[in-house]
């Protein structure tokens, strides 16, 4: 089965190759060449959708300010049965006096380097090497590291397929505290990274309303039904859902008491604002927060709210018990 290209991908490689040709490109060509139209072709889909996604992709360029050029029949400049579409580099160029520094340069490549293989496929690579043409030759060292953003959760794959094919997903979704998973039924509209973990933020089916899941708490398989909606739907979603969560994380915060110069100190205080007692710190999961606390130790401390602190407690309590069980083993 031929990989799926991601929409945004698709638009990188049209436009890649629409700067590529002098003389411009007929649809037919580009929906038989470019990576993303060519994998839809290779899996059977119909040649009058590949063409209404071309036009779709085309009007969405146009939108963002990407000069696409039609050239139709010179005889008859009104025939577009056989028009060549390309971007005129002149107009699509940044300015001749706009220099980047090796620093510069080694930034935009850094940027373009984050999303790991297992989210972007090799076809969106040619956009690193595509900056690193500009003039980077070797590595530029930026503050020592090289950040990478992974997509772990199982369900992130397919979900980012039901997105981009406007399809309506089920999955198993399990809440702290629930003894069996419920199925769900949405519009995948965005997937969005807050707080290091990964939700899908879309429409639930069953009830009408927007809802946001952590994909690590879906179970099973995520399955994608035949029933569609209207694309159109996905505009601003991922704005909508983190401004969701940051409503969520401004209504709930925890008082906390941490040592100083721990690693809990580190990391709670990019996101705290100091108090009277200590550090306050937003939230939106208090379960989520909850791991995170324990896994400090004693480095901190769960001033309130109170079920958090039972559920930080609760958590330690579960790794003694679980030495303690496991000594007694050895023991016998």
């Amino acid at each position: 089965m031929a990989a799926r290209i991601p929409a945004e991908e698709r638009l990188t490689n049209l436009v890649v190759a629409l700067m590529a040709t002098e003389i411009g490109l007929t649809k037919q060509q580009i929906l038989d060449n470019v990576s993303g139209y060519r994998q839809r072709a290779d899996a059977g889909t119909r040649s009058d959708a590949l063409e209404k996604m071309f036009e779709r992709d085309k009007d969405e360029l146009r939108s963002l300010g990407v000069p696409i050029e039609t050239i139709g029949d010179a005889a008859d400049p009104n025939d577009l049965r056989e028009a060549r579409y390309r971007i005129p580099q002149a107009e699509y160029d940044l300015p001749g006096d706009i220099e980047f520094s090796p620093a510069e340069l080694a930034v935009l490549r850094l940027a373009g380097s984050v999303w790991s293989a297992e989210s972007v496929s090799g076809d969106a690579q040619s956009g690193v090497r595509k900056i690193r043409a500009l003039g980077i030759d070797g590595d530029e060292p930026i503050i020592g590291f090289a950040p990478r953003i992974t997509a772990r959760d199982a369900a992130f794959t397919p979900l980012q397929d039901a997105i981009e094919r406007s399809r309506v997903v089920s999955f198993d979704y399990l809440k702290p505290g629930e003894d069996a998973p419920r199925r769900r039924r949405i519009r995948p509209l965005a997937l969005v990274d807050y707080e290091a973990r990964w939700h899908v933020y879309g429409v639930d089916v069953d009830i009408e309303e927007d809802r946001t899941f952590l994909l690590s708490r879906i179970v099973g398989d995520v399955v994608l039904s035949a029933s569609t909606f209207d694309a159109s739907l996905r505009e601003g979603a991922g704005e909508r859902a983190l401004s969701g969560l940051e409503r969520v994380a401004a209504e709930n915060s925890a008082l906390l008491e941490v040592t100083p110069g721990t690693e809990a100190a580190l990391r709670l205080g990019r996101r705290a604002t100091p108090a009277t007692q200590g550090i306050r710190v937003p939230f939106v999961d208090l379960h989520i927060l909850a791991d995170e606390l324990a896994s400090y130790g004693p480095e901190v401390r769960v001033v309130e709210p109170a079920p958090l602190r039972a559920a930080v407690i609760g958590r330690l309590r579960a790794v003694v018990d679980a030495h303690t069980d496991s000594e007694a083993g050895v023991s016998a």
